[in-house]
């Protein structure tokens, strides 16, 4: 998924608090030459639609600042918030650019009902949610999909079962559990009933 802003850079010397007072979130640009940044601000009703598309690191966002002739797609890297109001209060992005491959993090879609959970009333147990990936900009997945229809109780999935589409490697241990099913308590004194009796 792809998203449109358009920006324009901070006057110098202007205090946060005011531009937000005025409806403008400060925001910071990095990696379109090299280590400098470029100060900017952004719309308030823009970051709230943006924020409601676009996920950290993983959503493309075609950035425009028409002030200085400058187009280019950009990471949304960081969003920092108010610490008890919850509202963003500045962004950061990074221009991807110049960059042949990118490192995201990509959430996991579980897909299916585990045998385990369907026929024994096991419980499926997932460590991690999300999975750091490195490949092209053009190239980023929303999600990857994780198939736990075959799982029984007992069994499990690590990184290196994942099925990942082309040009696109996982930056995890190949060995990294992702998903389990447990068996549930009733599960486990029914067994341990049996192997009594």
């Amino acid at each position: 998924m792809e998203f449109t802003i358009e920006c324009h850079p901070r006057e110098a010397g202007s205090k946060a608090r005011a531009l937000r007072r005025a409806g403008l979130i400060p925001a910071n640009l990095y990696g379109h030459k090299g280590a400098e940044s470029i100060s900017l601000t952004v719309d308030s009703k823009t970051v709230q639609n943006l924020l409601k598309a676009a996920t950290v690191n993983n959503t493309l966002i075609d950035v425009n600042i028409p002030e200085l002739s400058w187009n280019g797609k950009a990471l949304l890297r960081e969003v920092q918030r108010h610490p008890w109001k919850g509202f963003p209060y500045h962004l950061s992005f990074f221009s991807i650019a110049a960059q042949k491959k990118v490192e995201v993090l990509v959430k996991l879609n579980f897909v299916g009902t585990a045998i385990g959970v369907k026929q024994s009333g096991g419980l499926l147990d997932s460590p991690i949610s999300e999975v750091r990936v490195q490949c092209p900009p053009d190239r980023i997945p929303e999600s990857i999909n994780v198939d736990v229809s075959d799982l029984a109780v007992g069994n499990f999935l690590a990184v290196k079962d994942l099925d990942i589409p082309e040009g696109i490697t996982i930056m995890a241990e190949p060995k990294q559990l992702v998903v389990t099913v447990l068996a549930s308590r009733v599960t486990r004194k029914m067994a341990e009933e049996e192997q009594e009796g």
